[in-house]
């Protein structure tokens, strides 16, 4: 994808398309541009600006032909509607396949703008014989270094997004590490791969009973950026990293195989946010730790009904090899805690259907312990454009996770799963400030306005901004 900025409009006739977007009822003739001449005496019931309305049209001018279409914010620009209808407005003009697109940018909302346009036009090809027409996009009234985030967080997604809808004969534990290392030479954070060997030293037992039914060597991925090193705060962000989830012998139905791949969004999301973070030098210390394994059926691999040590020391009952992403995510967190010196934590996972059944494609669940967290979290949802829904944390419904026979079982069964996978989680987090996102429902999709098919990269841009209001 190529992209450029000029500062001023010079006219139309540069490129084969433009897009833009207005709040509805402002239509207006301005500068004399032919552009917003056609806006203007276009009738408002073909096109009064309503939120999510599109409106096309082809302009023959000089002897060139060119789309325009102008997308709806509603009667007020926000975040979400400027994402929204940039994204649709391009979606839209792509259709007339054109070499340049013109974007003329909302001024209060530049970062959002460009951010929305990266997230739109990306296409998972890497793997077919012909490629998606590269488009190059020139927008109009904004300047790069205005619109820094937005290019930052749009590379970021995109980045997230690929690492997990690649597959997992592709994105191992091993390459994942690579996808960090590269990652942070690119975005200037330090990196740790730990083996095997050192993950055995460490005593993440729990991590290696989920990855020794698999061939392929765990890796530990531990990631650091440090924007304020006066400060003795250390956000802790740790992601799922399951490459492959068969299910184990607790052997998930094969329609639910085929997107196991994708188990690693939480990997995705925090390698992502950590890049961000890292590139645009926020005042604030974060890691981010990935315990990258598969979940495979072996005759190695570990068993329902097997007790298990963790990092931490605490027993863990197995009831169900399929809810083994929590299991990993215990010594992630402890190792986050114990090794990185986390202050407050942040997991992030694909980890219940439970989450889907209660909120859908569109609203990722939360669970915390800790209201100033939350509040951070809940902030950050609408410049991230990330809907984000609060679980409460239940000491009568964690009591599902209770084991006759070891100091917990992993799995709580039916009835508040997707509280109790949190809770399950926060007995890792040794008292500190915690909050459990789980992206089971929002890290993949059919396709939408901002998205196309496969994964989201959901979590990314949420992150950043709970970093941001971190900052100190």
């Amino acid at each position: 994808m190529k992209y450029s900025f000029v500062k001023d409009f010079p006219g139309i006739g540069a490129c084969d398309a433009y897009v833009g977007a207005i709040v509805s009822g402002k239509k207006e003739k301005k500068n004399g541009c032919i552009v917003c001449e056609l806006l203007a005496a276009v009738d408002e019931k073909r096109f009064s600006g309503k939120e999510r309305q599109l409106f096309s049209a082809n302009l023959f001018h000089e002897g060139k032909l060119m789309t325009c279409v102008f997308a709806g914010l509603g009667e007020k620009a926000t975040s979400k509607s400027v994402e929204t209808a940039f994204a649709g407005a391009v979606k839209e003009a792509k259709k007339q396949k054109p070499g340049t697109v013109g974007v003329l940018v909302h001024p209060d909302f530049a970062d959002k703008c460009v951010e929305a346009v990266l997230l739109a036009d990306d296409e998972f090809d890497a793997h077919k014989s012909e490629k998606a027409d590269e488009v190059s996009y020139v927008f109009y009234g904004v300047e790069e270094v205005q619109a820094k985030e937005g290019i930052v967080l749009g590379e970021a997604v995109r980045n997230a997004r690929r690492l997990v809808n690649e597959p997992s004969n592709v994105m191992t534990p091993a390459q994942l590490a690579t996808e960090a290392l590269l990652a942070g030479a690119d975005s200037g954070f330090h990196v740790k791969i730990y083996d095997l060997a050192e993950i055995e030293k460490l005593g993440m037992k729990a991590f290696l009973e989920v990855a020794r039914g698999s061939d392929r060597e765990p890796k530990v991925i531990a990631m650091s950026y440090y924007g304020n090193p006066e400060s003795p705060e250390v956000l802790g962000l740790v992601g799922k990293g399951l490459c492959y989830d068969s299910g184990g012998y607790s052997l998930k139905p094969s329609t639910g195989m085929e997107t196991m791949h994708t188990d690693m969004g939480g990997a995705g999301a925090v390698i992502g946010a950590i890049s961000a973070i890292a590139k645009m030098k926020r005042k604030v210390n974060v890691t981010a730790v990935v315990a990258a394994c598969e979940n495979i059926l072996s005759a190695h691999a570990y068993h329902p009904g097997d007790i298990i040590d963790s990092m931490a020391g605490k027993t863990i009952e197995i009831n169900n090899t399929d809810a083994e992403g929590r299991v990993t995510l215990a010594d992630a967190v402890t190792f986050a805690i114990r090794e990185q010196k986390a202050t407050h934590i942040i997991d992030v996972a694909t980890l219940t259907g439970a989450a889907i059944t209660a909120l859908g494609h569109e609203i990722t669940a939360a669970v915390s312990d800790s209201d100033a967290l939350w509040e951070k979290t809940q902030k950050a949802a609408e410049p991230s454009c990330e809907k984000v829904w609060r679980l409460p944390v239940d000491e009568v419904l964690g009591k599902a996770l209770d084991s006759k026979v070891a100091d917990m079982r992993n799995s709580s069964g039916r009835a508040a799963g997707t509280i109790c996978g949190g809770m399950f989680i926060q007995k890792f987090a040794e008292g500190l400030p915690w909050l459990h996102l789980d992206i089971a429902g929002t890290s993949y999709t059919d396709g939408t306005a901002v998205c196309p098919f496969g994964a989201t990269g959901v979590g990314v841009r949420l992150l950043y901004h709970v970093a941001k209001n971190c900052e100190k």
